[in-house]
């Protein structure tokens, strides 16, 4: 059903669309009859048609009793009409040009109500959307423009509304951040999923994702190693947030299973065929490589160009592995065998 609504939504629109013509608007008429032309077409949704009004009235009379208030009005016709970027607009011109205009306040409200709706389009009225995974930048521009209104207008009767919007716009935008910091734990970014949920631990507070940036941070600083910084996320998550899914009788559990970075073809023969061995802790494997390299530059030198003993024995080397400081090394140093150290 879904689906058949979208389609007849389409069709209608695009119907409208063809058979619309310009609204024309009298040249005769006088203020007080744009305005009373304009407030009917208000009353009956035909939003288009007041647009035209309010912009007729605000060009013919710019100094008129009507001039302000069709500014004001021209912001909600833009806004009910589905144009945003229009009511925006509407509304910094009205708040540049009547800063202590008694209802300035109602502009402010309409330019964050804008930016709120903004996301809700045609597709989220009717699908099953999840709106923390989608672009955060109108909840952002919205929740900055309720801010100001509550911030400079604190009495205004449009601001408890304003505030309770601003508790659901920062939920969402954290949630959107948990999101993006489960995405980096997936590409094995751990440094940057730790960042990802220290930031919401440190600018959300008070919203329900603020367990969950415990619990990334957790898993990415075990992740990393970093043993004393996963054991501080982890005793702050079980004391605030001792129920959260990440906990089973009070051990934690990854959320995201670890990667699997074994090469293709041990992944497709089970394990039977190993191409390279899983790294240790702290290895990598360009650590590796270079004391391959040095080992087999080592076994290709000549025995005649060793150096020998007293006895004429060879004198054997210490390898790259047995030296107590080869961390220390870098990998010019292996590659030129140690001569310019």
């Amino acid at each position: 059903m879904q689906v058949k609504h979208l389609l007849l939504i389409a069709i209608l629109a695009m119907t409208a669309a063809c058979s619309s013509t310009k609204d024309v608007v009298d040249e005769n008429l006088s203020e007080v009859e744009l305005y009373q032309q304009a407030q009917a077409d208000l009353d009956n949704n035909s939003y288009t048609s007041a647009t035209a009004k309010l912009k007729a009235l605000e060009s013919r009379y710019p100094f008129g009793r009507y001039a302000d208030q069709a500014q004001l009005e021209l912001i909600y016709a833009n806004y009910k009409n589905a144009e945003p970027e229009a009511a925006k607009s509407a509304a910094e011109r009205f708040i540049r040009l009547h800063p202590q205009h008694p209802n300035v306040d109602y502009a402010y409200y309409l330019k964050g109500l804008t930016s709120f709706d903004q996301d809700v389009g045609l597709l989220a009225r009717f699908l099953p959307l999840d709106m923390t995974k989608r672009d955060p930048g109108a909840a952002r521009d919205s929740y900055n423009e309720f801010a100001q209104l509550t911030s400079r207008y604190p009495n205004s009767r449009y601001a408890p509304d304003a505030k309770q919007r601003m508790i659901y716009l920062r939920n969402l935008l954290a949630s959107y951040e948990i999101h993006v910091a489960h995405y980096y734990l997936t590409r094995q970014a751990y440094v940057a999923a730790a960042n990802r949920g220290r930031y919401v631990v440190e600018n959300f507070q008070e919203t329900p994702s603020v367990g969950d940036g415990l619990a990334v941070m957790t898993e990415a600083y075990q992740r990393l190693h970093l043993d004393a910084l996963a054991t501080t996320s982890l005793e702050t998550l079980k004391l605030n947030y001792p129920d959260h899914p990440s906990l089973t009788d009070g051990q934690f559990v990854p959320q995201v299973a670890e990667a699997d970075n074994r090469s293709w073809l041990s992944k497709y023969t089970l394990g039977l065929i190993e191409s390279r061995p899983p790294l240790p802790p702290g290895e990598t494997r360009a650590n590796q490589d270079v004391i391959k390299q040095y080992q087999d530059a080592k076994d290709s030198i000549p025995s005649d160009l060793k150096p020998h003993d007293e006895n004429g024995d060879v004198i054997e080397e210490e390898t790259p592995e047995a030296l107590g400081n080869n961390e220390d090394r870098s990998w010019f140093s292996y590659m030129t065998l140690g001569v310019f150290d």
